[in-house]
């Protein structure tokens, strides 16, 4: 039996009105367990009507009031922690200790955004001239919109609404129509939390709502994580209609291995980071470059048991560590990338492709696979297939490891394993990548730092959450002021300057 989900819109659930549903999936069953409202231009209208009302008040709260609702919330998350890790693992398919490790990251941001007070803090100067004092202000831009993708249904929201919610804006969020539920969690959390109705909404959709917030003029701002190319189409269309936009795209995120590194301690870290949420991660580590033929020949000889034997299954199976993938047509994909790359010549030494879960043969499941000698012309290298494929590519040399990553499309993050200081401090500053990881595998940011990459990667001038989240959040205002005795002092016509 499905349910039928609904938008949630000043702080109440409210039906969808154009008619048009599309359906939600167990992915490890196969099976549909909902029905999702698909919203047109009217009902994006009416939501940012709502939110425009809402934004007055809320702006001129004071920051330390709006981080006490993000102290609750976090509150909240942190006690209803299995309700949450259920809804992601259910809609998504991946296992539930990584379902609760996404929650975990997500509430490290609200965790920051309860600094608010402290991060919207301008800057004051005192008589920069005669009597003149100027000092800064960060204002929030008003009613701003995230686009959220499928593979983090809880943590990627919370990239973004904390650090809009606290900076003073109020925020409509369109989810992924594949994984709604975390969404609207979120949405009766905040509410609990003591959030004004109208602050936060959820609008569920598709290719019409999006490009109906694109278009919005009452939307200010808008973030989006997903594909490159919707990436781009985001960017272009935001800015176009003067937007202020962040839009993460995709990636192909290399490891470098030294002939120095730990082969096991490299093996583990690959491990978790291709097969962890069947490699549906934009910062999963899809390529494998291995410095000399020695190294690569150790490497996969290490690699090759580990996947084959990988514990495959539904996120609520004990000691299972790979879930499904998120839809038939992706496991489709998937394995269409893998005959692409036997076709291209590379080496296919573990094929996934004929994986079925026993207990879910329904389910949308795929095996791990592992193919060696891949080259840089190959599309299996140089696009992103967002499944549990590795690619090992071999280099003879350090040098050219660096100039594989450099001139690659993308841009996210990258890794090197090595036990050779100099060599990893030269990678770092070298490497033309936006997040770096050395001997870490997965080197997602800190809530306290900044997310994104850089080339195809990220499409706008801010990163996500962390000090760059407040700035992109936000208008800063400076102000100069002078309180003269006399108002009769003559007119200037020439610019002011220091006397």
């Amino acid at each position: 039996m499905t349910t039928t989900y609904s938008h949630w819109i000043a702080g109440q659930t409210v039906e969808g009105q154009s008619g048009r549903f599309s359906h939600v999936y167990h992915p490890a069953k196969g099976e549909v367990c909902a029905s999702l409202p698909l919203a047109n231009e009217d009902e994006v209208n009416a939501v940012v009507a709502v939110a425009q009302a809402a934004f007055p008040a809320w702006a001129t709260t004071p920051a330390l009031r709006r981080a006490r609702v993000m102290f609750k919330f976090k509150a909240l998350l942190e006690s209803h922690a299995e309700e949450m890790t259920q809804a992601i693992a259910q809609e998504h398919g991946k296992v539930k200790d990584d379902a609760y490790g996404e929650l975990v990251r997500g509430i490290e941001v609200v965790e920051f955004a309860c600094g608010a007070p402290h991060l919207l803090k301008g800057e004051m100067a005192e008589n920069v001239g005669t009597n003149v004092d100027s000092y800064s202000l960060r204002q929030p831009l008003g009613v701003v919109a995230g686009i959220t993708p499928f593979n983090f249904p809880a943590m990627v929201p919370m990239w973004m609404f904390p650090m809009a919610l606290v900076a003073g804006n109020c925020f409509i969020l369109k989810p992924s129509e594949k994984v709604p539920g975390a969404a609207m969690l979120i949405a009766r959390l905040l509410k609990e939390a003591g959030l004004p109705d109208g602050v936060f909404n959820v609008l569920h959709g598709d290719k019409a709502a999006v490009d109906a917030i694109l278009n919005h003029p009452g939307i200010q701002a808008v973030s989006f994580v997903g594909s490159t190319p919707i990436a781009r189409h985001i960017y272009a269309t935001g800015t176009a209609n003067g937007k202020r936009v962040q839009a993460l795209g995709g990636a192909k995120n290399h490891m470098v291995i030294m002939p120095d590194a730990d082969v096991n301690q490299v093996a583990d870290a690959l491990m978790g980071a291709a097969y962890g949420s069947a490699g549906e991660r934009c910062m999963a580590i899809s390529v494998a470059v291995a410095v000399g033929d020695e190294t690569a020949d150790k490497l996969v000889a290490t690699l090759a048991p580990r996947i084959r034997t990988l514990k495959i299954g539904a996120w609520d199976m004990q000691g299972v560590e790979m879930g499904p993938l998120i839809t038939r047509e992706h496991r489709d994909k998937v394995k269409g990338y893998i005959d692409l790359g036997v076709q291209e010549g590379a080496k296919l030494l573990v094929d996934g492709r004929g994986f079925m879960a026993p207990d879910n043969k329904t389910g949308f499941f795929i095996g791990g696979s592992l193919f060696d000698h891949v080259t840089p012309n190959m599309r299996i290298y140089q696009e992103e297939i967002f499944g549990p494929v590795l690619a090992v590519v071999r280099v003879s040399n350090y040098e050219e490891a660096v100039k594989l990553i450099n001139e690659h499309a993308f841009g996210n993050g990258t890794a090197i394993f090595t036990q050779n200081g100099d060599t990893a401090r030269n990678f770092v500053h070298r490497i033309q990548v936006g997040m770096v990881g050395v001997n870490v595998p997965l080197p997602v940011p800190m809530a306290f730092m900044s997310f994104g990459g850089w080339k195809q990667s990220l499409f706008g001038d801010h990163h996500a959450y962390g000090a760059e989240g407040i700035r992109f959040y936000t208008k800063l205002k400076t102000v100069t002021e002078r309180w003269p005795q006399s108002l009769h002092g003559g007119a200037e016509f020439v610019m002011p300057t220091m006397k």
